[in-house]
């Protein structure tokens, strides 16, 4: 082959090692606008009665994820009216690590957390770092459920831990496996959200179903201690 004649799957091969990055955060983007057009439409599903997000730094394992919606949706109601208690959690995560990879997979944590914020999706909150959520979003509430001052940035005071919530605490949420860091890891999933942070977020305007998530909330934190 004679010098500088490239066959077509090399000229693709090189542009793609050049243009990667750009590809992936195209892809999250239009992924994204898919999926509020989808849920705006609200396309073959029934919405869920109950949404939370998970905001941290690691995926939680699926296995955890679905006891946690399962045993949760029997604490709440039919709010929607289907005739089913659904709860769904929607996972955000930023990746650790500087490297471009990383630094996309967080970009693309964020874009789908404000999607679901200025959606009003999720009612609850499932944080690592309760501080640095409410610098970012603004958006929890007091635990009284009132709205915060406008310079009132403080997280701690907002959420209670996991691990100080006996409603929670007495959840049957079972055990996983999962592969983190590279590594094998197994446990229980009480263990692994024992740190987290439960919060609800504010409503500048109430939702139709306010009281529905206000009785929630008071199921779920029934007993907890700061």
């Amino acid at each position: 082959m004679e010098k500088g004649t490239y066959t077509r799957w090399e000229r693709f091969s090189n542009w793609f090692y050049y243009n990667k990055w750009w590809l992936f955060v195209g892809v999250v983007l239009i992924y994204v606008a898919g999926t509020m057009v989808y849920n705006a439409l609200g396309i073959g599903q029934t919405a869920p009665d109950y949404t939370i997000s998970y905001v941290g730094t690691r995926q939680l394992p699926q296995t955890c994820v679905s006891a946690l919606e399962e045993e949760l949706a029997g604490l709440g109601e039919d709010v929607n009216g289907d005739g089913v208690v659904t709860v769904r959690l929607t996972q955000h995560t930023a990746a650790r690590g500087e490297g471009g990879e990383s630094a996309l997979y967080s970009y693309g944590a964020e874009v789908t957390l404000l999607a679901d914020i200025i959606r009003g999706e999720s009612c609850f909150f499932l944080l690592e770092d309760p501080e640095m959520f409410q610098k970012n979003y603004q958006v929890l509430a007091n635990l009284d459920g009132s709205i915060p001052l406008e310079d009132d940035l403080s997280g701690l005071d907002k959420v209670y831990r996991w691990g100080d919530c006996p409603v929670l605490t007495g959840l049957e949420l079972g055990t996983y496996a999962d592969a983190y860091l590279d590594m094998q890891e197994e446990g229980t999933c009480q263990d692994l959200l024992k740190n987290l942070y439960v919060g609800r977020r504010f409503f500048w305007d109430l939702p139709e179903n306010n009281a529905d998530y206000q009785t929630m909330w008071q199921r779920l934190t029934q007993g907890a201690v700061q």
